[in-house]
C-alpha cells in the first residue's frame, strides 16, 4: 500500500497534513483497540511491523483467513474513522 519505509537514522519531515492524517490514525487506532483489541493487534503487525498474513496469524494465534478478514474490515473502519476526523 502506501507505507513510508525509512532507514535507522533517517529524519522523516512531516508536513502540517500529514501530521493531521497520522493523529488522526493513531486516535482511530486506540479507539479500534478499545472496541476489537485483536483487529488493532492485526493492523500493528501488518502496516508497522511489516508482517505478513502468515507472520500476523503466527503471533496473533489465529488462522492466516481471520487475519486477512480482520485486516480488511480493520481497514474499512480506520477510513471512516480518519475521514470523519480529518
Amino acid at each position: 500500500g502506501g507505507r513510508l519505509r525509512l532507514e535507522i537514522g533517517e529524519t522523516l519531515d512531516i508536513g502540517q497534513h500529514q501530521g493531521r492524517e497520522l493523529i488522526a490514525l493513531d486516535d482511530a487506532l486506540q479507539e479500534l483497540a478499545a472496541v476489537d483489541p485483536r483487529r488493532a493487534r492485526v493492523v500493528e503487525l501488518r502496516f508497522f511491523g511489516g508482517l505478513s498474513v502468515k507472520e500476523t496469524a503466527e503471533v496473533v494465534h489465529v488462522s492466516g483467513d481471520t487475519v486477512m478478514r480482520d485486516w480488511q474490515v480493520a481497514r474499512a473502519w480506520l477510513r471512516k474513522e480518519i475521514a470523519r476526523h480529518t
